[in-house]
């Protein structure tokens, strides 16, 4: 078969786009991600295997670092690592072949699903959508929290600019709980 068309996690051809009242929440389905989870004893040599592959510090809890390539904390010596998809479609293995036998690698990019936000005022939406303490969020940081039932995670990127990602299995619910926070923000 020839004719497969390629769709977002909410069903449509081109990345879903809304805005309201100054904040922008898009579908980003153009990441590639992999996790990485440090194996019993080489934890140190996981990090700096994953420090050299993202060039920065493998990041601490609730942070997230890099450039091109990026990794975000999940857990104790766990990371998700991102990246554009276009240039990064072999991004586990990419990361495996950094790592080595000192993390086991897991290809994420399609369980996962990435919306941004962008605009003034995103404290009031993410107030609406989760319990996260604002006031001790700045760039660099990433929380794991419950949005309307969903595990997901929430990276600060700037002061006007968060990515969410979430299940790709619960996109829509994601999605809706998203826009009706940025609705019910005005």
């Amino acid at each position: 078969m020839h004719d497969l068309v390629a769709i977002t996690a909410l069903g449509g051809t081109t990345p879903r786009v809304d805005t309201v009242a100054g904040v922008t929440c898009t579908e980003n389905p153009s990441v590639a991600l992999a996790s990485v989870a440090a194996r019993r004893g080489q934890e140190a040599k996981a990090q700096a295997a994953l420090a050299k592959l993202i060039d920065a510090s493998a990041p601490d809890v609730e942070q997230h670092a890099g450039g091109t390539i990026a990794a975000f904390w999940s857990g104790p010596d766990q990371w998700m690592v991102e990246a554009p998809f276009d240039s990064h479609e072999d991004l586990a293995l990419q990361v495996k072949s950094a790592v080595g036998d000192t993390a086991s690698v897991t290809e994420q990019t399609d369980a996962w699903t990435r919306f941004d936000l962008a605009g003034d005022p995103l404290a009031s939406v993410l107030e609406l959508l989760c319990m996260l303490d604002l006031r001790k969020i700045s760039a660099g940081s990433v929380s794991r929290c419950s949005i309307h039932h969903v595990g997901c995670f929430v990276l600060c990127r700037s002061s006007e600019a968060f990515s969410i990602y979430g299940p790709r299995s619960s996109a829509g619910s994601l999605h809706h709980a998203i826009v009706t926070a940025m609705r019910s923000a005005l």
